[in-house]
């Protein structure tokens, strides 16, 4: 009776101690959460930046020109161009001081927040950038703990670069970057991609700088109509009858009827020059349609009635058009789904109707020339009595008409300039290698589980040795950190359009993302979260040596930890909610993640953000893995969808939590119930558990085996009793 008073009142006092220990850290977050809001608040109001989602594109004054140009004080007036691409010109009494271009306009730059990331970019007469402007963002490492004189730093650094030379790489050095903007790969890495790529196709397009089809005059507009474009060739017609088809096809299954109805009749244009693509599809789409092409890309509009449709519906399979071949030469060019854009109707009132309407954006890796003739190749197929495939090719000839190119010869291409995420990729092998090193470290102990908990001692080093590797390589040198805003930004980029590009800027991050997705389905969330995260680590790593150095630790009863678990989950679905109102407000929410202070930027922030990540840590002293267990939204967004699990490696026996509880007490996250039972929504696959299970020093059930079979090997050795002699 005194025994079990005594333990009641042990559980009191360390439920008051955990409470206590909570309530502090609560405390700290509320007062973080609220001097980051301030600080926030104080930064984007000093620095003039607008963090509001929108649609609209930044416009330019007379104080942004001031910015950009250096010679600005001439600057009398903006003037908007509505040529192809669309700019602003800053006029000045001596004429034209520069051209002014959006990114979001013309590049269509979307962050790695899902949401558009907009600089106004001036170029200069002679081809060279003058300066930047950073408008309107919402990407997490800007919106937080960083300074207008940093960003404005970053921007201002890529004035005076020469627009003529083959490849810009600004600050390809993080070296160069003050230390906070150093640490925002993916979102300086956008930017940086964002203003080369809108300033080279403002400078292409204005005919300031040599490139692939800038002998194309993409700035002149005149009012045509369908007729006119007709008449100068810059449409372009094909057609076949149901009779001319059933004789090109021969003999079919299915014979298609012999009248002179339209089996297909397609019409080609490149839509380019703003004359023809203007008049054809109207401003709005026009824009749309090419506003974000790149240097050396062209658009090429089909437009078909009749039974045949030149877009099928294999491409939503396989992503290609497998009907239409754009043919120039000897190349043959492939139209595939990322540069499709559907059309719902014409913009000139004398246009025929048409039943599809499409517009392909050929990419520039084809080195396809507008200026030279090609042809669009229309594919039908039919089905023969002898079940082989007949096919009949629509040929449609198209050369743009000499008025929409200038007189001057085609200058000399311009070396192709690398996608930002390949030359990410490339700069980054070894630090590649070492991520799938880690991660097949991790996915091999999990197939040797059996030979890996059978060894304590290879367990304890292996466990403690890779976290180290975690903390240090993979989170301090490599910045292989995830967070829950990776989560809201895949999300949203779901909803406002997916781009692969965006997320792989950053290789670590993608890996290792790719690796959860698959580890989800495998082991749940605790395949990362027990061995790859690097804030994880550090919190076990700090634990286990103040366990070492007699620290006492707070046992928290599972009713109090079951209900404390809601903390993180709520923490998640608030900010992925919040994320859909406001992302600035999201943003903020999601510092209840210490991963940007302590693996990111190393401690290198505003003292509120260092001070709550100093909390947590101090908390996980007394509590292992404190933030893991109640307070991680990244935890709880993996934890949903690891419901969906194929496989169950953890073993259990009967007696667990039964006529032995001693893996609940060593768990280090809690995730075992009173009845033997693990959770895993909580459970961080640390294998502690599995190794007691496999120690006959520590596992009750294996010494009680062990101690019958002495007992047992007598009694079946023993010799039988000696026989009596029958009287």
């Amino acid at each position: 009776m005194r025994s079990s008073e005594m333990q009641a009142t042990r559980s009191k006092r360390q439920a008051r101690s955990f409470s206590a220990t909570f309530a502090i850290v609560c405390a700290a977050i509320f007062f973080c959460c609220s001097a980051i809001d301030g600080i926030t608040v104080t930064a984007l109001a000093r620095g003039g930046i607008v963090s509001r989602d929108a649609i609209d594109h930044a416009v330019p004054d007379i104080e942004i020109a001031k910015k950009i140009f250096a010679n600005a004080g001439s600057v009398q007036r903006i003037e908007r161009l509505g040529t192809n691409p669309p700019v602003y010109a800053a006029i000045g009494s001596a004429g034209s001081v520069g051209l002014i271009a959006s990114t979001w306009e013309i590049a269509g730059s979307v962050g790695y927040s899902g949401r558009p990331i907009d600089i106004l970019v001036g170029i200069s007469p002679q081809a060279k950038i003058t300066g930047a402007v950073l408008v309107k963002h919402n990407e997490p490492i800007l919106t937080l703990g960083i300074s207008t004189a940093d960003i404005e730093r970053y921007v201002q650094g890529f004035a005076g670069y020469d627009l003529n030379k083959n490849a810009v790489d600004a600050f390809a050095n993080s070296r160069n970057l003050p230390p906070i903007m150093a640490g925002a790969t993916v979102s300086t890495g956008v930017i940086r991609d964002a203003i080369l790529r809108t300033a080279r196709t403002v400078a292409t397009g204005h005919r300031l700088v040599a490139g692939t089809g800038a002998s194309i005059d993409r700035v002149t507009f005149e009012d045509r109509s369908w007729a006119a474009l007709k008449d100068e060739g810059a449409l372009a017609n094909g057609s076949l009858s149901f009779k001319q088809a059933a004789e090109k096809f021969g003999p079919l299954a299915n014979p298609l009827p012999a009248t002179d109805k339209t089996f297909l009749d397609a019409w080609v244009a490149l839509i380019d020059p703003p004359t023809i693509g203007q008049n054809l599809l109207g401003q709005q789409a026009f824009t749309k349609a090419v506003g974000s092409l790149e240097a050396g890309q062209a658009a090429i509009l089909i437009a078909s009635s009749g039974l045949h449709s030149h877009r099928g519906t294999n491409y939503l399979r396989t992503g290609v058009f497998d009907r239409i071949e754009v043919i120039q030469g000897s190349s043959t060019i492939k139209l595939k789904k990322d540069g499709y854009l559907r059309i719902d109707g014409l913009a000139l009132l004398d246009a025929p109707k048409f039943k599809e309407i499409s517009v392909f954006r050929i990419a520039p890796q084809t080195k396809f020339d507008p200026a030279k003739p090609f042809r669009v190749e229309i594919t039908a197929e039919r089905e023969r009595p002898t079940g082989e495939t007949a096919a009949v090719h629509l040929a449609i000839p198209y050369e743009l008409p000499q008025n929409y190119i200038h007189a001057d010869a085609t200058p000399p291409e311009l070396a192709d300039e690398q996608p930002l995420w390949v030359s990410a990729w490339e700069r980054k092998p070894w630090t590649i290698a070492f991520v799938v090193i880690m991660i097949a470290c991790v996915g091999a102990s999990f197939f040797v589980q059996e030979f890996f908990v059978r060894r304590p001692k290879l367990w304890l080093y292996g466990r403690y040795g890779f976290l180290l590797v975690t903390f240090l390589g993979l989170g301090i040198l490599a910045k292989g950190q995830l967070s829950v805003v990776q989560v809201t930004a895949f999300l949203h980029s779901l909803v406002n359009g997916f781009h692969w590009e965006t997320f792989l800027i950053e290789p670590v991050v993608f890996i290792l993302w790719a690796f959860v997705a698959l580890g989800l389905l495998f082991w749940g969330r605790g395949a990362y979260c027990g061995w790859l995260c690097p804030f994880g680590a550090l919190q076990e790593l700090l634990n286990e040596g103040a366990k070492k150095l007699g620290v006492k630790q707070i046992e928290v009863p599972f009713e109090i930890q079951e209900r404390l678990w809601a903390v993180k989950y709520t923490l998640f679905v608030v900010i992925l909610g919040l994320s859909f109102y406001s992302m600035e407000k999201a943003l903020v929410l999601a510092e209840v993640e210490p991963f940007k202070t302590a693996i990111m930027m190393t401690f290198w922030r505003d003292w509120p953000f260092v001070a709550f990540a100093l909390a947590l840590l101090l908390a996980g002293l007394f509590i292992e893995r404190f933030y893991c267990r109640y307070l991680c939204p990244l935890g709880a967004a993996l934890a949903i969808p690891a419901k969906l699990k194929l496989f169950d490696w953890l073993h259990r026996r009967p007696q667990c939590g039964r006529e032995c509880r001693f893996c609940e007490t060593q768990c280090t996250v809690g995730a075992i119930d009173t009845l033997g039972r693990i959770n895993p929504n909580e459970c961080v696959l640390c294998l502690r558990c599995q190794v007691i299970m496999n120690d006959t020093e520590r596992c009750v059930i294996l010494q009680r085996r062990a101690a019958r079979r002495p007992s047992t090997a007598r009694s079946n050795n023993s010799s039988p009793p000696p026989a009596t002699a029958k009287t």
